[in-house]
């Protein structure tokens, strides 16, 4: 006859040690850095890089940059006017220059030849050149005239082209002259016609002064009809 195996139950003793098992330590989530990623067969993303600064973009050919704004025009001086244009499209001619002074010495036809000489000699002496003065006489031609004459007309006008010295040209030549600063005419008789003639061309030779000895009130008929 089998008797039941009776298995006794361990008994402990409350005095007894029990094994200690380390702990271990508990390190929290976030300081393991991110969890790997269970292997299934996919390849772990690459991390994008970050992206820098755009670059600028480049300027499109074919179109200019910004202009810069063109500089104000400089206005013109009040003292000088533009010439404003013609009929035909080509600008004006400007004004004529100023007329000539003129000046006035009364004498008789005997006497207008002396008083163009003692004119002539107030200028150089006041420092005018003598390549500055042309005088025109309308009756007897002055001496210095006759005298140059004489060596031929050639000559003569040579003298006057030079420019160096006081001209004496008689009414019937003196278109040939050219102008001068200053011309003194000697109403020394001759015909009315030379007068009439000779006045009118010496206004117009004249740059500056236009001086004339000889009868006032025939002078000023003339100047004042055909100047």
């Amino acid at each position: 006859m089998c008797h039941p195996v009776i298995r006794a139950a361990p008994t402990f003793d409350k005095y007894q040690l029990m094994p200690l098992i380390p702990e271990e330590p508990q390190i929290h989530e976030s300081a393991q850095g991110p969890r790997a990623t269970p292997a299934s067969g996919r390849t772990a993303p690459t991390p994008r890089p970050v992206p820098g600064p755009r670059p600028a973009a480049p300027s499109r050919p074919g179109r200019p940059g910004p202009l810069r704004p063109t500089p104000p025009v400089q206005r013109t001086p009040r003292d000088v006017a533009p010439a404003k244009p013609g009929p035909s499209g080509q600008a004006a001619p400007t004004a004529t220059a100023a007329s000539p002074q003129i000046q006035l010495i009364p004498a008789s036809a005997e006497g207008a030849l002396d008083a163009a000489e003692e004119a002539v000699d107030l200028l150089l002496d006041s420092g005018r050149a003598p390549g500055d003065v042309l005088v025109i006489t309308t009756g007897a031609q002055h001496p210095w005239a006759e005298h140059e004459l004489s060596f031929g007309d050639t000559s003569y006008w040579a003298q006057h082209d030079a420019g160096d010295d006081v001209f004496y040209a008689d009414a019937a030549v003196a278109s040939r002259a050219a102008s001068r600063p200053v011309v003194v005419v000697a109403v020394n008789g001759g015909p009315a016609s030379a007068a009439a003639t000779a006045l009118p061309l010496a206004h117009s030779r004249a740059g500056a002064l236009l001086i004339v000895c000889g009868d006032p009130q025939q002078i000023n008929s003339v100047l004042g009809a055909g100047v």
